[in-house]
């Protein structure tokens, strides 16, 4: 079990509510606009960065709210809170155990992942899009990932920042720059390559149905093998387009559907969320054999759209995935296939029925 005890302070549309789960399925049902997201955007607090929804930290301060917001989980033998106060707002707190921690460290303690509604569109998005999710999915197993990704877009807004200036090009500082550039995109390059590999090996053998079987791959610039190089000798081009112009931060997910050899993008709506499922299922079972820290995958509105035998398929390769699933439906009976012991929370506007 992962979360044991959850509860949130001033957080959307919550004023005090607290879970207390005791199965691995936890189903909240509810009409639209009840308030079942907003839980599992509080949960998504757990790992760093801005949740499923990356919506700013003043944006999910309750409206009434007199001060921030609190949401505290009890994994384990922890007690992880993360919130903000009324003095700062925008800052984010994290605390461990009552001990104010970087946000980072959370990286370290659970592995998180989610699939929204807003992701059925992840294959007609822009690359950025299909970026964080791939590197969501590597933080999942490979924690350090998170850090890579800070100081490579740290080290990024720097050079930016350098070829802005007027005057001639401080060679020197680039160099160092792109050193740092170059060490932290290498490590975000081979993590990625090495989880898509691994995310390849589980789907090869399995069959077409119920679930699209994809192929993925990262698609790199020509110049990744000698970055420094090349960095050094765009420097000029990129000032004058002011910002680096290639490099991992360009980086795309490239996403086939096998059986059909067609990319993602190309696929029909359907085909889309099938893929987009059976990457995801797949990486539960990675993260299963890889990661020793608790598990906790969200799944908003996952049923939707979705035939009673698809989601009795989709409801035993998740029970069969060690993790505690979180998900949210308009309607109970979306769940009938689920076993019946699992927790249920019916919610209706602010009202809570923790089953």
């Amino acid at each position: 079990m992962a979360i044991t005890h959850l509860t949130l302070k001033d957080f959307r549309n919550h004023h005090d509510i607290a879970i207390l789960p005791d199965h691995h399925f936890i189903v909240m049902t509810g009409p639209n606009g009840a308030g079942k997201t907003n839980i599992l955007e509080a949960i998504s607090l757990l790992t760093p960065g801005r949740g499923l929804r990356r919506a700013k930290m003043p944006d999910m301060i309750r409206n009434d709210a007199q001060g921030g917001f609190v949401v505290n989980a009890h994994i384990v033998d922890l007690i992880i809170g993360t919130g903000v106060d009324a003095a700062h707002p925008t800052r984010r707190i994290v605390r461990l155990n009552g001990e104010n921690k970087p946000a980072n460290h959370l990286s370290h303690l659970v592995s998180l992942s989610w699939l929204t509604p807003a992701m059925d569109r992840l294959f007609m998005e822009g690359a950025s899009q299909r970026r964080q999710f791939i590197d969501r999915l590597v933080m999942a197993i490979i924690p350090d990932h998170g850090r890579h990704c800070l100081r490579y877009d740290r080290a990024v807004k720097q050079r930016n920042h350098i070829l802005s200036q007027p005057g001639p090009l401080d060679h020197s500082w680039l160099n160092a720059v792109e050193i740092a550039m170059a060490e932290h995109g290498g490590a975000l390059n081979d993590n990625r390559k090495k989880i898509i590999a691994m995310l390849n090996d589980i789907l090869a053998p399995l069959p077409n149905e119920p679930f699209a079987r994809p192929f993925l791959a990262m698609a790199h610039d020509r110049h990744h093998h000698d970055w420094p190089l090349y960095w050094r000798h765009e420097r000029h081009i990129d000032a004058r387009a002011g910002r680096t112009l290639a490099g991992p931060h360009k980086s795309d997910l490239l996403v086939t559907h096998s059986a059909k050899n067609i990319e993602a993008q190309h696929c029909s709506t359907g085909e889309q969320k099938a893929l987009l499922l059976s990457i995801i299922l797949a990486h539960m079972e990675i993260v299963r054999g890889a990661s020793k820290r608790p598990f906790i995958m969200l799944l908003d509105e996952v049923t939707a759209h979705l035939d009673p035998v698809r989601r009795g398929a989709l409801f035993e390769r998740l029970d069969q995935s060690g993790a505690q699933i979180w998900m949210t439906g308009t309607e109970k009976y979306l769940f009938n296939e689920i076993d019946r012991s699992a927790h249920h929370v019916i919610l209706d506007g602010p009202v809570l029925n923790d089953l």
